[in-house]
């Protein structure tokens, strides 16, 4: 079936879900299982794992890096994607992310801000300025880790205790 057919098929509005169960192996590495679970099914085996920083082994990259390729790579498929829906050609794409945050020691912890999100969008296109703006414009709204970052956000956690679980 073609993009455009598989497009046509999806609703006008959906949930987009995604779960991960993840499992403390060695010394620091995280091995994860990440499962798109709506609108359709799909998994994937992932890993972290820090450097001597943080007593880790360097076996897989970690979580931060994940992080800022998954913004990178978001981008970048809302661009390739709607750049198809729109009729705007990209004979070539290039995307560099610096993602800054502040880290302050304190005591034997540490803790973190984030400071910056700067995206440099590279685009070679026989299309007009205008319309290749409009195609970003576009891809920025669609990425789901940018309009994810641009929300204030709510996380909460719980921790599993012998009687149920707890709001930490």
């Amino acid at each position: 079936m073609s993009d455009q057919q598989e497009f046509k098929n999806m609703p006008s509005k959906a949930i987009v879900e995604f779960t991960c169960s993840g499992k403390a192996v060695g010394k620091m590495r995280n091995e994860l299982e990440v499962n798109m679970t709506k609108p359709t099914q799909e998994s994937f085996v992932l890993a972290t794992d820090e450097g001597s920083f943080h007593g880790g082994d360097a076996t897989a990259p970690p979580p931060l890096a994940l992080f800022v390729g998954s913004l990178t790579g978001c981008i970048m498929t809302q661009i390739r994607a709607f750049s198809k829906r729109m009729g705007v050609q990209l004979n070539d794409l290039h995307v560099n992310t610096k993602v800054q945050w502040n880290w302050t020691a304190m005591g034997k912890i540490y803790e973190t801000a984030p400071k910056s999100f700067e995206i440099d969008v590279m685009i070679d296109s026989n299309n007009s300025i205008d319309e290749v703006k409009e195609l970003v414009a576009a891809a920025k709204k669609g990425c789901f880790i940018e309009q994810t970052l641009g929300q204030k956000n709510s996380i909460s956690h719980r921790i599993k205790t012998k009687t149920g679980w707890e709001n930490v």
